[in-house]
């Protein structure tokens, strides 16, 4: 996969969870869908780690970009 192609995922995949907003979810819809909701936390975290991490290992740092 090309470089292009992995960020234009990787902006989607941004896009995607900025549009989830548990808050809205029903107590009950939570409760159903916690195991669920709590699976793809843990991988979504350890992936983030991950990439963070190969970045950090070439002596790159991670900041956070300056709004205009």
């Amino acid at each position: 996969m090309s470089t292009n192609e992995v960020l234009v995922r990787l902006e989607a995949a941004v896009s995607a969870l900025g549009d989830v907003d548990v808050s809205a979810w029903p107590d009950e819809t939570l409760r159903e869908r916690l195991g669920d909701l709590s699976t793809a936390l843990v991988a979504l975290d350890a992936l983030l780690a991950r990439v963070a991490g190969q970045v950090r290992d070439r002596g790159l740092r991670i900041e956070e970009p300056v709004s205009a």
